[in-house]
């Protein structure tokens, strides 16, 4: 098996090679030309996707998850659709799209109430489930760190600007940068109520923030004081909370998807 690390192939050509079972980490695969490749149990994670166009494809079976914006399927607009069908299924989920303090306030009341549902599922099983991996995603504990962590980037250090908004358990995203003050503590395995008292702390701040916060400020553009998030200029008070509202919701999803697998 070959090994090719820090080396610059743009531009190669393989033809009738057999990449099956290959391992891409960090590499650039901007502007590929694919024809007659066999894509079949593919599994990508984390990856951007812009002005990606498939011609001619047979998709069998296909699933995505993630942030979706615009995704024609034979000239079709298909997230509409799927965004109108979801909320239909989650009524809950139109509330995570506020644009007034009231509307804040409620969304996060409500994530509070569905997040409580969920921890009373996780509080059923040994702490040894809890750090376990379902799929090769987070553990249950590792999705509550990381939550801790997007609270602390796009509240403390943006809405509050806050140069070191973190908590030694915060965690963040797997292809996160190593930066000098940022935690990165990945191999720990904290308690259920660790990880409980440092989001009780998280939600502790949005509370303030919400408590203070007019409609003007709501709306005033907010500017990263953290390493992370420097492309944050110009986004609003608004933008940043509904972002994290984004995240407490996706995550609560697939944290009650791995319980649920985990209890059986």
């Amino acid at each position: 098996m070959s090994d090719f690390s820090e080396q610059d192939l743009s531009g190669s050509s393989f033809q009738q090679v057999d990449l099956s079972g290959s391992t891409f980490r960090q590499v650039d695969m901007s502007g590929l030309d694919l024809r007659e490749v066999n894509l079949s149990n593919t599994r990508v994670r984390a990856a951007y996707f812009d002005g990606v166009r498939m011609t001619g494809v047979e998709i069998p079976d296909l699933e995505i998850y993630g942030e979706v914006v615009r995704l024609l399927v034979n000239g079709v607009d298909v997230v509409p659709l799927v965004e109108a069908e979801l909320n239909r299924r989650m009524p809950e989920r139109a509330l995570m799209s506020p644009t007034d303090v009231a509307g804040f306030r409620d969304a996060f009341a409500t994530m509070d109430r569905l997040w409580g549902e969920t921890m009373a599922l996780a509080r059923t099983l040994p702490t040894e489930k809890l750090h376990e991996q379902v799929d090769g995603e987070w553990s249950f504990i590792e999705t509550l760190r990381h939550l801790g962590f997007a609270h602390a980037c796009w509240v403390g250090g943006v809405v509050l600007a806050q140069p070191s908004p973190w908590h030694p358990l915060d965690l963040p995203w797997d292809e996160a940068p190593v930066l000098d003050g940022v935690p990165w503590a990945r191999r720990i395995r904290p308690e259920l109520h660790e990880v409980m008292a440092q989001r009780q702390q998280r939600r502790r701040t949005v509370a303030e923030v919400l408590d203070g916060l007019s409609e003007a400020a709501l709306a005033r553009p907010v500017t990263s004081a953290t390493p992370f998030l420097t492309d944050a200029t110009g986004l609003t008070a608004a933008d940043c909370l509904r972002v994290v509202l984004s995240e407490e919701w996706e995550h609560r999803l697939y944290a009650e998807r791995d319980l649920s697998a985990l209890s059986r």
